[in-house]
């Protein structure tokens, strides 16, 4: 007995498992098919707030933000005329040919100029176009007598006296030149006179020729200075 009901003995045990089995299948398959038949054959039998979740519709989408209006060109100008932008091209030929009053240039000035509308506020184009004044450069007058060549004051001299030969130092056959340093005055007299070279025996001689002489006044920038200058004076024996 203990062995007919632990091991599977050659058909002695017989049993309903496999009728059981599909009877349940079938009982349960039953229930489950009811289960989804009745809420789609008769809905009343679903509980309200069912009915009202499963019903209710999605919220619509949220409305797309407002295209920004796009900016109308508005003419501040009163007049009907319409107005022709060079730059850009017109969207339609127009049937008509618009007349643009040009007013011409502008009136000249005083000076017969056109104003050109340039210059400084609250000025005027005569102020624009006015030479500068050239600044007056003051030279101020030098302190000391200028230098000048030899050459230079032989040109301004206007009075000369001759020296007179010595008798000794043309007995002695002494001759040469005598370079004198003299300062000509403003009013062309000689002033400072004294012998830088020459012979002794007639340098006392060309001091007093030279010192007779009158030259002219020497202008810088238009005034009389006093001057600097040599004097050469020439003895001669064949004169």
């Amino acid at each position: 007995m203990f062995e007919d009901s632990t091991f599977e003995s050659t058909g002695r045990i017989r049993t309903r498992s496999r009728g059981w089995m599909i009877a349940a299948t079938l009982f349960n398959g039953s229930i489950l098919l009811a289960l989804i038949l009745i809420p789609l054959i008769y809905p009343e039998a679903l509980p309200r707030q069912a009915v009202a979740y499963l019903m209710q519709a999605p919220p619509p989408p949220p409305p797309a933000p407002p295209t920004p209006a796009r900016p109308q060109n508005v003419s501040t100008s009163s007049s009907s005329t319409p107005v022709i932008d060079s730059f850009t091209a017109p969207r339609r030929i127009p049937t008509t040919i618009v007349a643009i009053n040009d007013p011409g240039p502008l009136p000249p000035n005083n000076e017969g100029i056109p104003d050109q509308g340039i210059g400084v506020p609250g000025g005027s184009l005569t102020d624009v176009l006015r030479p500068q004044q050239t600044p007056r450069v003051v030279r101020s007058t030098p302190s000391g007598p200028v230098r000048i060549s030899s050459g230079v004051a032989s040109s301004i001299v206007i009075y000369k006296v001759l020296p007179i030969y010595p008798p000794i130092a043309k007995a002695a056959g002494v001759g040469g030149t005598v370079v004198l340093e003299a300062i000509i005055s403003k009013q062309g007299t000689i002033e400072n006179l004294r012998v830088v070279s020459g012979p002794p025996m007639l340098q006392q001689a060309a001091r007093d020729a030279v010192s007779a002489w009158r030259y002219r006044p020497f202008l810088l920038n238009g005034e009389p200075v006093a001057v600097e200058t040599t004097v050469n004076v020439v003895f001669s024996l064949g004169r």
